[in-house]
Parts: C-alpha cells; structure tokens; sequence
C-alpha cells in the first residue's frame, strides 16, 4: 500500500500520537508542555476531537494523574471508539487491537512492539457493555489486547462470546484463559511442572489475617499450607505496590494498620539470590514460544524492580544484563528450554511475558506471568547500548510472527 493510499483509508481524525511518541517524554524528563499546549489547542478548536484528547490521556497517566487520565480517556470514548497509530510510513501490517479503558497495565503495550515497523495498529476500545464488533477498521490480523484484572473480568468474559466466531488471524483469542492468570491462577496452571516452580499462592481476607496478626488464629487456618514468613500484596496490585515479606505476627499487624485492602495474595518466601548473594529478576517474553529477553534487574534486595535495583548507577550490573542478552539464545534459553516450553504448553498464548528468576537447582522461579506486561526501549541508548539492539530483535521477532500468522491463514483459505 502506497503512503497515498494510507492516507485514503485512514480517517485523521483517528490518528494520535500514542504511547511510544508521548512516554518518551516524562522517561527522559523532558518538558511536554508544548506537546499538550497542541494538543489543547486542537482540542479548544474542535470539542470533538477525540484523538488530542486520547493522547492528552496519556500524558496525564505518565504524570502519574491516572485518575485525571482515566476521566479525559472516557470522555475521547464517547466520542468514538477506534483510534489509530502508524508506524514509520503505515505501509506494513494493519494489526487491529481489542483494548479497555484503564491505565498503562490493563491492555498489551503493543504500541511499543511496532516500534521501528511500519505498521498500522488500530485501538478498538471494548467493554462489559460492549454488544456488538461491528464497523471495525479494515486490517489485516487482529489482537485481543485486554489484560487480567478484576476490573477487566467481565469485559473478559464479554469478550469470550463476541470473539467466539472470529472470522479471520487474532493472536491471543482465548479471554478465559487470560482472565484466569491471576496469581492463584498461575500457581494452578503450572503446578507440578517440573521445570518450573510457581509459588503456591492464596486469597485471604483482612478479617483473617488481623485475626491471625492479634494472635486469635493460626495463619494456618486461615489460609491451608501456609506458615510465616509470606510474601504479602493486596490483591489486584502490581509492580511491588503494597507488597511485603512479612515474618512475625507484629510485623502482620503492622501491614495491615498502614494497608486500606479488603483481600491479600499471601505466598511463600522464596530465597532466590545466586552464588553472588545478590538477587537477579529477568523479564522475558515469550512469542509463540519463543523466548526473548526483556530485562535483568540485579539487586542486594528480595523485592527487586529495573527501577528500584540501581542499575543506572551500577556498570557491573549493567554489564551482566548486556551478557546475559547477548548469550540469551545460546545459554539461557537453552538451559531453560524445558520450562519454556511448559509455560507455551499450559499457557498456550501466542503472546504473553514472564517475570522470573533462576534457582540453584536449574527451575525458573515464575513470579507473573501476563499479556500485559510493559516491554520497551526507552532506556538511553549511552546508558543501555545493549537495549535496543536486544529490544529490536524482539519488536522484529513479534511482527515477524503476525506475518506468519496472516500468511498460514491466507495460504489455508486459499488451499
């Protein structure tokens, strides 16, 4: 398709500027204003410019405004429905995506995975209330984009019936199946797995546990097979927010007074530091099986996160990330080869992410596993020259697989 014939098919009051033009900004610390200054701009002209007002949502989430954002999303929805970002010059893949409003973690990242394609993704906003796809934007494969959440459950479940009879190539059709990839769920898909160990993990409720914290009940009995010390997080958190290790009753009830959930996820601690003493936490995902490098966060504490774990101001832990995705196919993926293939046996997704470590004994330790993971390549490239490569061959790997996709199913149509 020419870029004279994109311009055609793609109406412009869809088209907005989209994650990986706008989170550069607040990831870098530079000053958006002139960018929102625009986009009000358009917007103070035109009130049913829904696009500036969709892509002022994300500056605002990137401010940590999410409340704020999520407001200004849902007034771009009533407006319309299916917004488009084009990549490079919007000759390549038209890749359709089924997306909910929320912040950052509700759907797949995708717009970071074109990076450095040209490519066209739609955003086709859905939800609980949604009865019908119907008018959706001409496109060549589709993505069923929406992540596990208890916000996101009964769009899930919507989801499962609308796309029951999906006509043509979708990646990940399977909402059931993402809807059940809540810790709990993960442990009970993957328990027994010999390559891997998935922390068993239980729901309690508060009442429970301040039982147990003012010494009434055993932890016990509150939740079978579980003894402290725990890892402790409210149910429905990610990235670290209100988790703890918690090894004492005192320190239990101490939780509890500083947390306002009604629910928690309580797991084994599990000591994974290597032979360094230091923990190591990698995140990869995995592409119809296929598994690639994201990032290793290396830190002398148990809760480690790529933000949290000094890797900007360590060389030597910087040097063991570029390591280990340099020798990521040849070494780690081999060593790891039984469990990655378990995880794409019960999991079955075409795409999906891990956080993970490696254990003393040869199993991957699975923290998470989600379609919503963040992937990208923000970092500076003269912090991070290894980033981007790595990150590339990852973008490139994921195309490559919709183009395979939509190549089978023509080839099988035509046959």
């Amino acid at each position: 398709m020419s870029a004279s014939a994109l311009s055609e098919t793609i109406d412009p009051a869809s088209v907005i500027l989209g994650m990986h033009r706008l989170l550069p900004f607040a990831f870098d610390g530079i000053d958006v204003t002139p960018v929102w200054n625009q986009l009000m701009e358009r917007f103070s002209s035109n009130n049913g410019d829904a696009a500036a007002l969709l892509d002022l949502s994300t500056i605002l989430q990137s401010q940590g405004r999410t409340s704020d954002a999520l407001a200004v999303m849902n007034q771009a929805l009533q407006i319309r429905r299916s917004f488009s970002v084009i990549h490079g010059d919007g000759t390549g893949l038209r890749v359709l995506a089924f997306v909910t409003p929320g912040d950052f973690m509700a759907n797949t990242p995708l717009d970071f995975l074109f990076e450095g394609s040209d490519s066209v993704l739609w955003l086709h906003y859905v939800d609980a209330d949604t009865t019908a796809l119907a008018d959706l934007p001409a496109h060549d494969i589709a993505f069923m984009a929406i992540g596990e959440s208890s916000e996101n459950g009964p769009v899930l479940e919507r989801m499962e019936a609308l796309l029951a009879n999906w006509p043509g190539p979708i990646f990940n059709n399977k909402p059931q199946l993402i809807r059940s990839l809540t810790r709990d769920g993960v442990n009970a898909l993957l328990a027994g797995e010999p390559a891997l160990l998935s922390p068993r993990t239980g729901r309690v409720h508060r009442v429970q546990l301040e039982a147990v914290a003012n010494g009434l009940l055993k932890l016990e009995a509150a939740c079978e097979g579980f003894s402290l010390p725990v890892i402790i997080r409210p149910i429905g958190t990610h990235a670290g927010h209100g988790l703890s290790k918690i090894d004492t009753n005192a320190e239990l009830l101490d939780y509890l007074t500083a947390s306002t959930a009604d629910s928690f996820y309580i797991a084994p601690f599990i000591d994974y530091r290597g032979a360094d003493g230091l923990f190591n936490k990698q995140r990869i995902v995995l592409v119809k099986g296929r598994p690639f490098p994201s990032h290793m966060a290396i830190s002398s504490h148990w809760m480690v996160h790529y933000m949290n774990a000094g890797m900007a101001e360590s060389a030597e832990k910087r040097a063991v990330e570029a390591q280990w995705m340099a020798d990521f196919d040849a070494d780690f993926a081999v060593r790891h080869r039984a469990g990655f293939e378990a995880l794409y046996r019960f999991i079955g997704l075409d795409y999906f992410g891990i956080d993970c470590a490696e254990l003393p004994d040869g199993r991957l330790l699975v923290f998470e596993l989600d379609v919503a993971m963040i992937v990208h390549a923000l970092d500076s490239a003269d912090l991070y020259p290894y980033k981007k490569p790595a990150m590339h061959k990852l973008f490139d790997g994921f195309v490559a697989a919709l183009q395979t996709t939509c190549a089978a199913v023509r080839q099988s149509d035509a046959a």
